[in-house]
């Protein structure tokens, strides 16, 4: 057999001839493809996903921001006028003081000739006295109980409220607590400043009277529904007042208010709390605050709740909430 001379012509099919049955296979696949589509398996089509019911009635801009409840500026609108003579009576959470005293400020502004009384000897008496007729509306630092309810007795929220940790403004603990030493110091399980650093001192813990909405909103934000500690160390004030308390802090006690009664206080120093202080929207000791009344209300209680659901009535509120 010759060979070919190096560089000589080639024989074979020329390249136009691949190109050309290459092209031929693409248009004959192309005309197959719905028939091999249709060999795959057709796979089943997802179900939507349902959709969230709405919750009518619902108001998620009620009065600081509690963001429960039905529409109350609705149920409770402001009244245009109240007959002369109206009276409007309260008593209940000592937290309410300064809530109690901007709306009764703006009542009698708002319907000259009308008369206002506040208490604050604590939200369980505040009930016992909506309960025997005493009162107009009762002013709770806690939600209504079931028996209360069952009983007649309806709350709105009208604000948020922040429990603030306090201690003497010459206690030479500087620093804040975690929420668990904070649990344990309630508990009695740790009774020495010396366990945070500080001085070798017994810390003297005042907690407040079981008829405080204060103390029942502790015991469940805070210890978490447990009971308190019972350590000689611990003292259960008789009276649920504020400033009494303050005053006995001193060097080595510490106890609990709402912020708006020591924000601006100079006796006492708020302690934080895993480093957010009340002033903070992380802050983790918040609890709503309410006014009770009997069912059906009467034109009083309509005419005091329209006038706190308004927007002055909001405004006020907010601003006693901060404190003086």
């Amino acid at each position: 057999m010759s060979e070919l001379p190096a560089g000589g012509p080639r024989k074979g099919l020329p390249p136009i001839v691949f190109i050309l049955i290459g092209l031929a296979g693409l248009w004959g696949l192309q005309s197959q493809f719905p028939k091999l589509l249709g060999w795959l398996p057709s796979l089943p089509s997802l179900p939507s996903l349902p959709s969230l019911p709405s919750a009518p009635g619902l108001n998620l801009k009620l009065p600081g921001g509690s963001g429960e409840g039905k529409n109350l500026a609705t149920a409770f609108p402001l009244q245009p006028n109240v007959p002369a003579g109206t009276t409007i009576s309260m008593d209940g959470s000592t937290s309410m003081v300064l809530i109690n005293e901007a709306l009764k400020a703006a009542f009698l502004k708002t319907y000259p000739g009308t008369v206002v009384t506040t208490a604050a000897t604590g939200s369980d008496n505040g009930i016992e006295a909506l309960m025997g007729g005493t009162v107009t509306v009762a002013a709770l630092s806690r939600p209504l109980t079931a028996e209360e309810q069952q009983r007649g007795l309806a709350a709105v929220p009208v604000a948020h409220d922040r429990i603030a940790i306090v201690v003497g403004i010459d206690n030479p603990f500087r620093r804040g607590l975690s929420r668990s030493q904070l649990v344990q110091i309630f508990r009695g399980e740790i009774t020495n400043w010396a366990t945070f650093g500080g001085v070798d001192r017994t810390i003297r813990v005042l907690n407040r009277p079981t008829v405080s909405g204060t103390y029942g909103a502790f015991r469940t934000i805070v210890l978490g529904g447990n009971n308190f500690g019972t350590t000689p160390n611990i003292t259960t004030l008789v009276r649920d007042a504020t400033t009494p308390m303050l005053r006995q802090l001193r060097l080595d006690g510490i106890g609990y208010a709402t912020y708006g009664q020591v924000a601006d206080q100079r006796t006492v120093r708020v302690l934080a709390i895993d480093g957010s202080t009340p002033e903070a929207e992380s802050y983790p000791f918040q609890r709503p605050l309410f006014y009770a009344y009997r069912q059906p209300p009467d034109p009083a209680v309509k005419a005091f709740l329209g006038l706190a659901l308004s927007e002055d009535g909001k405004a006020r509120i907010a601003t006693a909430v901060q404190g003086p």
